[in-house]
């Protein structure tokens, strides 16, 4: 007997593989490609410097090499990734910088360039959500038409005085703005949000995910927060101003965050992936597999699955 209706393999939350499996009939994965489209908080546009926690590469250390044309970059990662599913279907997946930080006919070449490489069945673009304005949307709503296209907004927080703190440049305002656009336009979207961002309590990272589930969304990707050489946030760390989640604590706010987001919502992610040569912590982090093994035994052990409290604040 199912668990939990979303999941053929005991799983108590809705994962993202159960649903491409399910819509496509087979294996799907993702493949990074990187633009090299920048970010308005860095260049002076909305502010300099980045967000505190962002990495020099902009949150794509694992995408491919921007001097390479899409097609190359594609080709590479498939090459890797076909050797673990060699008949695998692919959603090439923009996600370094801001991939609507341009002008609109630019992109909308480039994604129909992607959406004609071999085995792609879809399109995924990481932004900012001040970085759509009406006519990417309605661009956007134009290819969401005609195959499967998600838009992941990075909100990372609800909380204004959060995100002043990380010079996000971003209020949750715009955040609203940039998803109302979207979802008028017919366009998916997947919210990030990262866990364990400084001064943050876990009654706090509850809400933020509490008042997602409660949006027209389409996923969730839930983030540990990484502290990475180079960045400002990396410096703080070294000072001492800010300690970051133990493993047990992230556990349980993961569990927690899962029962209040409603059980329709794709849950893509429960943790990041931090670069090796770059984290400076936590460090228990670099042990995925065990994190995620520690979630599913925690939801089992209270004997609850995602969205079971979501009713509730509705």
């Amino acid at each position: 007997m199912k668990v939990f209706e979303y999941s053929d393999d005991n799983k108590r939350y809705h994962t993202y593989s159960y649903y491409l499996k399910k819509r496509f009939g087979k294996k799907v994965y993702k493949v990074p490609l990187n633009i090299d489209l920048g970010c308005p908080n860095r260049d002076g546009s909305k502010g300099v410097g980045g967000c505190a926690f962002c990495s020099a590469k902009l949150s794509g250390n694992f995408a491919g090499d921007p001097a390479l044309a899409i097609e190359k970059q594609y080709a590479q990662v498939r090459s890797v990734m076909e050797k673990k599913w060699a008949d695998g279907l692919c959603i090439p997946y923009f996600q370094a910088g801001s991939n609507t930080y341009g002008d609109t006919e630019y992109l909308r070449g480039m994604f129909e360039k992607a959406l004609g490489l071999e085995n792609a069945v879809g399109l995924s673009i990481a932004t900012r959500a001040d970085c759509i304005d009406e006519q990417k949307a309605a661009m956007l709503g134009e290819l969401a038409k005609r195959t499967y296209l998600t838009v992941e907004l990075g909100l990372q927080t609800i909380f204004d005085e959060t995100a002043l703190a990380m010079n996000r440049c971003h209020t949750f305002d715009d955040f609203l703005k940039g998803y109302e656009l979207l979802r008028k336009n017919g366009v998916e979207v997947c919210v990030h949000l990262i866990n364990g961002l400084p001064y943050e309590t876990a009654d706090m990272m509850r809400e933020s995910a509490r008042v997602a589930g409660k949006l027209d969304i389409h996923a969730v990707k839930l983030h540990l927060l990484h502290v990475l050489k180079g960045t400002q946030l990396a410096a703080d760390y070294e000072q001492g101003k800010f300690r970051t989640l133990e493993r047990e604590e992230y556990v349980g706010i993961v569990c927690d965050q899962l029962e209040l987001i409603p059980k329709h919502i794709i849950i893509e992610r429960l943790t990041g992936d931090g670069d090796r040569n770059e984290l400076i912590a936590p460090l228990w982090s670099r042990d995925k597999r065990r994190v995620l093994n520690e979630i599913d035994m925690e939801l089992a052990r209270r004997g609850t699955v995602q969205g079971c409290r979501a009713q509730r604040n509705k």
